[in-house]
This record gives C-alpha cells, structure tokens and sequence, in this order.
C-alpha cells in the first residue's frame, strides 16, 4: 500500500511539475503593446533591448533602462545625464530575449558592436503594419518611453 501511494506521489509530482512548466511556457507570447514607440519593428516579442550604441538595455516589460554606472547594473526610468544626447528613436537596437543579458554583457558587446552607429533601424512609430496600430493611435498606454525621468527629448519629433 505504501508503494502505491509512493508511486501515486511521484505520478502527481511529474504532472504538476509539467503542468507548471507549461504555464511558463504559455506566458511567453505576444508583447507588441508592451513595447515602446522607439522600440525596432518585426518582433512579436521583445525581452530587452540592447542599444549598442550606449552599451545599455531596455527592459521591455519592467519599462527601465539596465545601464553600467559605478561598477553596478542599475535600473531606472530614465536613462543617466551622460546619455542626454542619446536618440531612442534613431539609435540601433538589438532584441535580447533571455534573462538578465547584461550577466553576459561582454559576450553581447561583443556580438552586436558591428552596429555601433547604424541609424537606418525602422521603429514602431513609424511602422504602418496593422499589428502596430495601437501605438498610431496612442492606445498602448505607455507613452514615449525615450523621455523617461530625466526630461530629455531624445529627439521625440512629435509625429
């Protein structure tokens, strides 16, 4: 009898534990809405982006910047005063869809620093692709993520 419900255990255990991975699973789909006006068009899904050009991250769902500054990772709304002239908009990003990139962070420098400077990257905002069609019109919730808390345009033209 103790066998059995040993056995019946272990069996409930397999399942839960399929089970809970297929939720997992299940979470990971479409962000488009998520995703800010500035962000690179044609992914369905964006965990981060990678922004050679000021060797720094967005956190796509937590809406932050991950930046290097006094040895620590830091993550904030707004992106540092040494970045004021930055241009969310015309900057290249790179989708990085694993968890905390920037623990591999010179393996992705490394990767992506052939597009250091490249401004010919189309962004949501000026996307006509119905799946974008919340950002036209301001739907999404989210706003020009590119000012962030330190009230820089970031080259934001309006449109």
């Amino acid at each position: 009898m103790k066998k059995l419900i040993f056995m019946a255990v272990i069996l409930f255990s397999c399942l839960s534990f399929k089970f809970a991975d297929a939720q997992v699973h299940f979470s990971v789909g479409i962000n488009i809405g998520s995703q800010p006006e500035w962000g690179p068009v044609g992914y369905d899904h964006a965990d981060y982006y990678y922004m050679p050009d000021i060797d720094s991250y967005y956190d796509v769902n937590a809406h932050q910047y991950v930046y290097f500054s006094n040895n620590v990772w830091v993550h904030s709304r707004g992106l540092p005063p040494r970045y004021s002239n930055y241009d969310v908009y015309h900057g290249y990003k790179v989708v990085v869809n694993q968890p905390q990139p920037w623990v591999h962070h010179s393996q992705i420098r490394a990767k992506y620093a052939q597009y250091r400077g490249r401004r010919d990257q189309v962004v949501i905002r000026d996307s006509h692709d119905d799946k974008y069609r919340n950002h036209w019109h301001g739907d999404n919730g989210h706003g020009d993520h590119g000012h962030g808390d330190n009230g820089h345009d970031h080259g934001h033209d309006g449109r």
